[in-house]
């Protein structure tokens, strides 16, 4: 499984972004697809998740109401709609997909066996 990240950028505070992750090699309907980020000197943190054929959705608390994390099943690719973007969502976000994923570690990295590279987001005050 591959998966190609983009849609990065350098905006302003209250701007939005959309990031993409396209996947080739296996399909996102089987997949858990996860987005993290990751800020300098920070550790890898989860953003957001989508499993199940779209039916299970997660997201970091701090991202609720502000990132939406769809697919486009045709299109094989994961999207995520960051609204509303602040500083601190400056990081490099990378895409992840695994297979049988259980719930509990979702939010692990280590459950996740592929990532693509990371695509910057930049947020200007």
């Amino acid at each position: 499984v591959q998966l190609q990240a983009s849609g990065g950028g350098l905006v302003q505070a209250g701007a939005s972004l959309r990031l993409s992750c396209a996947i080739s090699g296996g399909t996102v309907r089987t997949l858990t697809v996860a987005w993290f980020r990751q800020a300098p000197g920070k550790e890898r943190e989860f953003v957001a998740a989508i499993r199940r054929y779209g039916a299970s959705i997660h997201y970091l608390d701090h991202v609720k109401g502000r990132f939406t994390i769809s697919t486009d099943n045709a299109k094989n690719t994961v999207f995520l709609q960051m609204d509303s973007l602040k500083p601190e969502d400056s990081a490099a976000y990378y895409c992840a997909a695994g297979s049988g994923v259980i719930l509990s570690n979702l939010r692990s990295a280590s459950a996740y066996a592929h990532w693509g590279q990371g695509t910057l987001v930049t947020v200007s005050s």
